[in-house]
């Protein structure tokens, strides 16, 4: 017989990091990662640095694992009251609560120290708002029932880091591209936090799906639409052509199916809609490309 190459408390513990840092669940990742991209290369003209493709996309998963720890150690007396995250490692007492502080702090001096290594002095300078960002979000849903805004500026913080590793500078088209991220992570995290909605009135957690109401499909459809709007206007400003386009056509037609998916509000259509945005962040990336390679 092998014998385990690993003790079952050893294993069980990197489980609950693992967990603890959502590296089983990869999604958030994503949907701040197409974004990041989308701004990489505009900025460098459909040819950005290897290096600053491996920088932030290793600052990508370093820093939502970061959010992830930070938002967990805010959370940790609130969610044993949620269905969805009493069992987290956090919560549920496996994990310590210094040790998810310890990780958002080695996490975010690892990000950092590739900022200060592998790119300029404006990213650098940049860098501090998005550390600053990462860390009060999770505690905004005891103050506002807007802190899908706060996550909105969070994850599209990457936006003019990226462009200015790339560029050197920021433009229009910078914050054109940061503004239509606010909007659309508040559209799909309205969607996720509309899972939620009934135990987070219980426990008494803020969110905009409890502030919009039965108005939050409405809602959800006009941020969508703006999101589209802008980029198009980032089309025509960037003098992208038809392959573009396409694709901010799919991710319109991806909307219109994450209206279908929630139209009775359950949580499982809420969940999937939210899951399914990153196809939506996917379609953009690749018709910016592809018009970038042959347009």
């Amino acid at each position: 017989m092998i014998p385990n190459a690993m003790p079952d408390h050893v294993q069980s513990r990197l489980t609950d990091y693992a967990r603890l840092l959502r590296i089983d669940r990869p999604i958030g990742s994503l949907l701040l990662l197409w974004p990041t991209y989308w701004a990489l290369w505009l900025a460098g003209d459909g040819n950005p640095g290897i290096g600053n493709i491996i920088v932030f996309t290793l600052g990508v998963f370093f820093m939502r694992a970061a959010g992830c720890a930070i938002n967990d150690f805010a959370d940790r007396d609130w969610d044993k009251h949620v269905k969805r995250t009493k069992d987290r490692p956090l919560t549920a007492g496996r994990i310590q609560a210094w040790e998810a502080v310890a990780l958002f702090a080695g996490l975010c001096l690892i990000s950092f120290l590739m900022v200060v290594l592998f790119t300029n002095t404006l990213t650098l300078y940049l860098s501090f708002g998005g550390v600053i960002l990462a860390f009060i979000y999770p505690f905004m849903k005891r103050y506002t029932h807007l802190p899908q805004l706060f996550l909105g500026a969070a994850f599209s913080w990457a936006i003019p880091m990226a462009w200015a590793a790339e560029a050197n500078e920021l433009s229009q088209l910078t914050w054109l591209l940061f503004t239509a991220n606010v909007l659309w992570t508040v559209a799909y995290d309205t969607l996720y936090a509309m899972v939620d909605r009934d135990d987070d009135l219980k426990v008494g957690i803020k969110s905009t799906a409890i502030l919009f109401g039965d108005a939050d499909k409405a809602i959800i459809g006009i941020l969508q639409a703006l999101v589209i709007l802008i980029l198009v206007m980032v089309g025509h400003r960037a003098e992208l052509g038809a392959f573009y386009y396409l694709g901010v056509a799919v991710m319109a037609g991806l909307f219109a199916y994450h209206q279908y998916l929630a139209r009775d509000r359950a949580r499982e259509g809420c969940f999937k809609a939210f899951l399914n945005n990153n196809w939506a962040g996917f379609a953009v990336f690749a018709g910016l490309v592809i018009d970038l390679l042959f347009g």
